[in-house]
């Protein structure tokens, strides 16, 4: 007869610990330590009691179809899912708690209900009629979508193993909970196993799952970071509460691209979709402002233009300030310090405040160039030239470097109606198809700042 034993599992990272302490030894996370039921096995059995089956083996090359999309309707969650919902798959979403998770997949479900699909809304978190209330309020009350209000992991299992099914939305996975387990619904284990559990489920009877997931304080999934390795793909949920604007990016997809977004708009009928998120950025935008720069990015294949706003000021305090929103806070203390030491100017010692507006975040290095030039125009309290964007990495040495898709950025500028670009030299020397953009090339910072002359030097 197994015996009942007591373990210590890490809610953070999953390590596993016979008793408890205040940190955790393996990720340094404080009290996420919880106690857990753990059953005793028995001596493991020798694999020379019975004969495994035997494996064919087969060569990489081969005729292989591509998998199967079903298309939900909705255009920028299909791209961001490459091209449609895979059957069979797992898709695994997170984001902030009320950044609108629910509302898209309901959204998500009903659109693909209305099409005849068989869709199936499995609530833990909310009652039936919270959910219905919802579902008036964006106008899907009629849609045929099943729905249920369920936690246990074993009623799921039968219901939908009994069911004709093609979408299964989940929300949430931390709700649900395997009865053979003794730990709370939440922990390690329970999620672990509740998510195996759905997935086998899903794939045996070739159904898409789509998983709600809830993010800890740090932004990430909360559970075992297993989770994220056994869905095929995972989505965040993004966006600020102060702006309408929602992000989807994936950050894995065993089925299309990764680092692919699509842009949403929070309205009182639910997420609308935005097929030119470059004209809304840009849409409240001022000309011949001070510490304004157009960046023209890359979003996974989609070029992107944004605009990014910068403020320096002399600093009353003996330690400059430094205040980023939608760029990480090191690249700009980067950028800065090659200003200072490379170009002549006397940023380290003023406030800096920069921001990306429309709450999009940048994470390419291509934008350290547009963060240059949005700086210095700053500084020196002169525009950027008129109908211009600007994009490239900065090194150390103050030389900017080439980056990826040149012709895709300088392609997207030239839609917009922008007629000039800062760019960095092509790579082999070779000369960008620009269009009816005209590039000026920057081979390193000083003929940025040169640009600004004698303003920014003065200052």
């Amino acid at each position: 007869m197994p015996r009942a034993q007591s373990r210590y599992v890490c809610q953070a990272c999953g390590a596993v610990a016979p008793k408890w302490a205040g940190k955790c030894e393996s990720c340094g996370e404080w009290n996420t330590l919880v106690e857990e039921a753990a059953v005793e096995a028995g001596p493991p059995k020798g694999l020379g009691r019975g004969r495994g089956k035997k494996l064919d083996f087969v060569a990489l090359s081969g005729t292989s179809a591509g998998a199967p999309r079903r298309v939900s309707g909705i255009a920028e969650f299909d791209r961001v899912c490459g091209g449609g919902l895979v059957p069979g798959s797992a898709i695994l979403v997170g984001g902030d708690p009320g950044i609108g998770k629910s509302t898209l997949l309901l959204q998500v479900a009903a659109r693909l209900a209305r099409t005849g699909a068989g869709c199936a809304y499995i609530s833990g978190e909310e009652a039936i009629d919270q959910v219905r209330l919802r579902a008036a309020r964006l106008g899907l009350a009629e849609a045929p979508v099943r729905l249920a209000a369920a936690t246990s992991v074993r009623d799921i299992v039968a219901s939908l193993d009994a069911s004709d099914l093609d979408l299964v939305v989940i929300d949430s996975i931390q709700t649900m909970y395997v009865d053979t387990l003794d730990s709370a619904p939440g922990t390690v284990s329970q999620v672990r196993a509740a998510a195996q559990e759905l997935i086998r489920l899903a794939k045996r009877r070739g159904f898409a799952l789509l998983l709600v997931g809830h993010v800890t304080k740090e932004g990430l999934i909360a559970g075992p970071r297993v989770l994220e390795h056994m869905v095929d793909t995972v989505l965040y949920f993004e966006g600020e509460r102060g702006h309408q604007f929602r992000i989807l990016r994936a950050v894995k997809n065993r089925f299309g691209p990764t680092d692919e977004i699509g842009v949403f708009e929070m309205t009182d009928a639910g997420l609308a979709e935005v097929s030119n998120p470059s004209a809304l950025f840009l849409g409240e935008r001022r000309g011949h402002v001070a510490g304004s720069a157009v960046f023209a990015g890359m979003e996974g294949t989609r070029p992107m233009l944004v605009e990014i706003q910068a403020l320096v000021a002399p600093s009353p305090y003996g330690t400059p300030r430094r205040a980023v929103v939608g760029w990480d806070g090191n690249r700009l203390a980067m950028v800065t310090a090659v200003l200072d030491a490379r170009c002549g100017l006397s940023l380290g010692g003023r406030d800096i405040y920069l921001n990306v507006a429309g709450g999009l975040r940048i994470a390419e290095p291509a934008a350290d160039l547009a963060v240059a030039a949005a700086l210095v125009s700053a500084l020196s309290d002169r525009p950027v030239p008129p109908e211009t964007v600007v994009f490239g990495e900065i090194g150390l040495a103050g030389e900017v470097r080439a980056v990826s898709q040149m012709d895709a950025r300088l392609k997207e500028a030239g839609k917009l109606g922008f007629t000039a670009a800062f760019a960095p030299p092509r790579r082999g020397g070779s000369k960008p198809r620009a269009g009816d953009v005209a590039v000026t090339e920057i081979a390193h910072l000083r003929q940025l700042v040169d640009l600004f002359e004698p303003e920014a030097r003065a200052a």
